[in-house]
């Protein structure tokens, strides 16, 4: 199938919708001096249409929201047809009624304004001539205008979103579209409230999400003051909402533009397939990297962890890093335990698990019996879980992230034959680690090429993996061999033929430990 897309520029911001009160403020009402005499409290109900009426019965050709406009020459002299067609207006909704005074009503009716004080009706009375037609012409006008930008944004809207949906873009991208159409924060939530995805300028996305466990309480209800949601769902499930958070347009405005988004967001995440990831592994994802990365301030991650659903008030973070086990695995493996935290895949086969733990949680504890559980549940005896210490503040979770994941790159290449406790913390890598945090020095890599130089050629895989094993393992002849599937005696004579390419004797402690440290220093540079 293919999508015809037109050329798109940029869309002026639909036009608030006009109110009783902006109708008053035009010039060419000033000019019949208007006067509110009664429902001065409602002057900001939106007007719909502007309909010139005498006849009594007005209200059964009004549908609502009209502003009507009369001379009252038909009900002078009768004061309970004047109530009457008050009341009138009032059962059709209308949005005010303007009386022009002249022949027939000098002054003020006394028994309208009483009527349209009584039923909170606006009315206003015009003491200048005044040409009716000019008013409809004026409001008409601006009416018609304000219905073809609609129009307009509508299919701005929809048209830049099905070339990016069509061209393969990201979520994040869908949502920055419509955050620029919208000049507000906008923020994809679950059927928790828990933030999935946020767009618009970063000081007003976390002013929102600072204060989000407020505004995720106040989301079920009615939407005023600029926040407007729209559901996501679709064949018959609903699994989210996308809200726009302080628009400062007409509600009619932001309610097309949020259910024009959320067309999108539904056809996004239908195409992305059933393998893409979910919505909320890419939040965690995103959160938990900008975490590692460093790049933006821990502080300034805060309202999003909070808004995500993680407890981080007055709580215990442990910082772990998995390699080799399935993310939902890792979900299912928390779920079961009960605990809190963010789970989201790093590069390099490696998954980032945060818990956050009350206090009085023994976190070592939890932490042994997490790695208990998901070695059971991923049915791997070797599976390793890397730990950095715990953390009681937000700000130093960034550096137990990285920390975390220093130890599991220390142990990846080594897990088989090293005696690892269940969780490995920094402490347990020793020179492995130092190592691997200095592997791109380029004295380091000189060294490991000048150690190991006999054997790093495809000749020399076998011989490099004997080695490795044999040298991690402590110098055990029997275990290398047990480990490989030979015998002694062949073990012996690759043992040989290693010495001899590199030039060493193994059993010479100080020439072993040199190329112990040159192997470790490649495999860093390697990994």
């Amino acid at each position: 199938m293919t999508i015809a897309l037109e050329p798109w520029g940029p869309v002026e911001p639909l036009e608030p919708a006009l109110s009783v009160r902006q109708v008053l403020a035009l010039e060419r009402v000033l000019a019949g001096e208007p006067e509110v005499v009664a429902g001065a409290g409602r002057l900001d109900r939106p007007v719909r249409w502007v309909h010139v009426a005498e006849a009594a019965d007005v209200g059964v050709m009004l549908t609502g929201g009209e502003m009507v406009l009369t001379t009252g020459v038909l009900l002078a002299g009768d004061e309970s047809a004047q109530t009457e067609y008050v009341h009138s207006l009032h059962r059709a909704e209308a949005a005010a009624v303007v009386l022009g005074l002249g022949r027939a009503f000098p002054t003020t009716p006394d028994a309208m304004r009483r009527a349209a004080e009584r039923c909170g009706l606006p009315m206003i009375v015009l003491h200048r001539p005044f040409p009716f037609a000019e008013l409809t012409e004026e409001v008409q006008s601006r009416l018609v205008r304000r219905k073809f930008a609609a129009v307009s944004l509508s299919e701005a809207v929809r048209t830049a979103l099905t070339a990016l949906i069509t061209a393969g873009a990201p979520l994040q991208l869908l949502l920055d579209e419509i955050a620029q159409h919208a000049a507000c924060p906008v923020v994809v939530t679950n059927l928790a409230h828990r933030v999935l995805a946020t767009a618009g300028e970063r000081p007003a996305v976390d002013d929102v999400l600072r204060d989000w466990e407020r505004i995720a309480r106040q989301a079920g209800g009615t939407e005023g003051d600029g926040w407007i949601r729209a559901e996501l769902g679709g064949r018959g499930e609903r699994w989210g909402q996308i809200m726009l958070c302080g628009h400062r347009g007409d509600t009619a405005g932001g309610r097309l533009l949020a259910d024009r988004a959320a067309e999108a967001l539904v056809l996004h995440r239908m195409l992305g397939g059933a393998s893409a990831h979910t919505w909320e592994e890419q939040s965690a994802q995103s959160l938990l990297t900008d975490l590692v990365s460093g790049v933006v301030p821990a502080r300034q991650l805060l309202p999003r962890a909070r808004a995500a659903g993680l407890p981080v008030n007055r709580r215990t973070f442990v910082p772990l890093v998995v390699r080799d086990v399935a993310l939902d695995r890792l979900e299912r493996v928390l779920r079961l335990l009960g605990l809190a935290g963010l789970v989201a895949e790093l590069a390099d086969g490696a998954t980032a698990v945060l818990l956050s733990l009350a206090r009085d949680q023994d976190a070592e504890a939890l932490a042994a019996h997490f790695a208990t559980r998901l070695r059971t549940e991923a049915g791997q005896a070797r599976t390793v879980v890397a730990a950095a210490d715990p953390r009681t503040v937000w700000d130093e979770v960034p550096a137990g992230l990285r920390e975390a994941q220093h130890v599991a790159d220390a142990v990846a290449d080594s897990a088989a034959v090293l005696d690892l406790p269940l969780v490995v913390r920094l402490k347990d890598v020793h020179l492995r680690g130092l190592i691997r945090l200095l592997r791109d020095d380029p004295h380091v890599q000189s060294f490991a090429e000048r150690e190991l130089d006999g054997l790093l050629c495809a000749a020399g895989d076998d011989l490099l993996a004997v080695l490795r094993t044999y040298l991690a393992t402590g110098r055990n002849k029997s275990r290398t061999a047990q480990l490989h599937h030979v015998s002694r005696p062949a073990l012996y004579r690759r043992l040989e033929a290693i010495e001899g390419r590199l030039g060493v004797d193994l059993d010479d402690f100080e020439q072993a430990a040199s190329v112990h440290i040159a192997l470790l220093a490649h495999d860093a540079q390697q990994g």
